[in-house]
């Protein structure tokens, strides 16, 4: 177990450096809110804000306040990103949340997607948890309710309409369920009073993924199934695998598992994993895939064999949650390994914080970026954070 408390250490430092780089680099001392388009030393280079990330980097610094106590830098983050949320990104015409919007919040892109209400709501109830103030509360209800109702098919107010002509194709998305459990652990965790409705979300999101997602006849779970969970095999996108995805997706279901001590599921979620890691681990030159193929066919993805910082986050965290709940020696194992590949190729020592984007060689691309539309303060201080606890656990 040394091994583990000279992780545990060097995670700390992390977490500290990485703080102090969008503390410093990215927090909008003007307009409010974040940039998350830095380079490699921090300096901006798009002064576009993504609004995933103002509720991720809301949601984070409110979640470090919840594990380590009451930070007044972290806690002043959060509200900066929460006001701007509030003030700029909202549509009010439709009630819905933009994607992007301009430095000083001016509206520029809205998606038919709706995971900026995924961390728009995430955010409100992790602050809600530190202040109790009712409000956020309430704003956190209203979007993780307004999640469940588009995702179980009311009208969608954006305009855009579907992705697809639905006639001619319809279907799942492994990503809803998802990162809806994600949600409602969340709001399980500040609104104790409403545990039975929030268990009994998060039970309906498990049982969709077992049901429709999940192909042990595949070894993988589909991002992209039809109506009835039939897989779809005769073209490329009813065959993406998206390891780091999965493998997400596994601590989510494990968290729930532990809540309601059932066994069954954690032994579910070990196959998950073991599929998943085993299919999309790179075995020429390490790290995890982005994207492949159920039947080891062409991928359609242009990125497909990039190695991302996000997926070897999730796998860090999935992997000693594993450890903890099985005792089982081959997820510490896995966990080492992937740490060191991670420490090698994505943390930048000179700089602090982790490169993005990798290419298959485990080289960055070139320039470097530690931040981008999609990569801001998240996965990466998610993960510090639940290791650096989950090991304590251990002790």
């Amino acid at each position: 177990m040394r091994k583990l408390i000279k992780i545990q250490k060097e995670i700390k430092t992390q977490l500290k450096e990485c703080t102090n780089f969008w503390l410093t680099n990215g927090i909008d001392k003007v307009s409010g809110g974040v940039y998350t388009c830095l380079d490699r030393t921090g300096k901006i280079y798009s002064t576009d804000k993504s609004v995933w990330m103002q509720g991720r980097c809301a949601w984070t610094f409110a979640y470090l306040c919840s594990l380590y106590g009451v930070d007044e830098s972290w806690l002043k983050a959060s509200e900066s990103c929460l006001d701007f949320l509030e003030k700029y990104c909202i549509n009010r015409e439709n009630g819905r949340m933009y994607f992007t919007v301009t430095g000083d919040g001016k509206p520029l892109r809205q998606r038919r997607y709706f995971y900026s209400e995924t961390f728009y709501s995430m955010a409100n109830a992790e602050y809600y948890g530190i202040t109790k103030k009712p409000e956020y509360l309430d704003r956190a209800k209203r979007a993780y309710n307004l999640y469940y109702d588009l995702w179980h098919g009311a009208p969608d107010t954006t305009g855009l309409g579907s992705k697809t002509i639905p006639k001619t194709r319809s279907g799942r998305s492994f990503g809803y369920p998802m990162i809806y459990l994600n949600m409602t652990l969340t709001m399980l965790k500040v609104d104790s009073e409403n545990k039975e409705f929030y268990l009994n979300r998060a039970k309906e999101c498990v049982d969709d993924i077992l049901k429709y997602h999940y192909k042990p006849e595949l070894k993988c779970l589909l991002e992209n199934v039809g109506v009835n969970g039939e897989a779809r095999l005769e073209f490329t996108d009813g065959r993406v695998v998206n390891p780091g995805h999965d493998i997400e997706g596994v601590w989510f279901m494990l968290e729930y598992a532990r809540i309601v001590n059932d066994k069954k599921l954690i032994a579910t979620c070990e196959e998950i994993f073991n599929n998943a890691f085993n299919a999309g681990w790179d075995k020429k030159y390490g790290g995890l895939l982005y994207f492949i193929d159920a039947l080891g066919l062409p991928t359609e993805a242009y990125e497909h064999d990039m190695k991302l910082w996000w997926p070897h986050n999730e796998t860090l965290i999935s992997s000693i949650m594993l450890y903890r709940d099985t005792k089982n020696e081959k997820y510490l194992d896995i966990f080492y390994k992937v740490y060191k590949y991670s420490k090698k190729h994505f943390h930048d020592k000179k700089y602090g914080e982790w490169y993005g984007y990798l290419r298959r060689d485990g080289k960055p691309t070139e320039p470097s970026t530690k931040g981008s539309t999609f990569k801001g303060p998240f996965h990466l201080p998610r993960m510090l954070a639940t290791v650096d606890k989950i090991i304590d656990e251990l002790f």
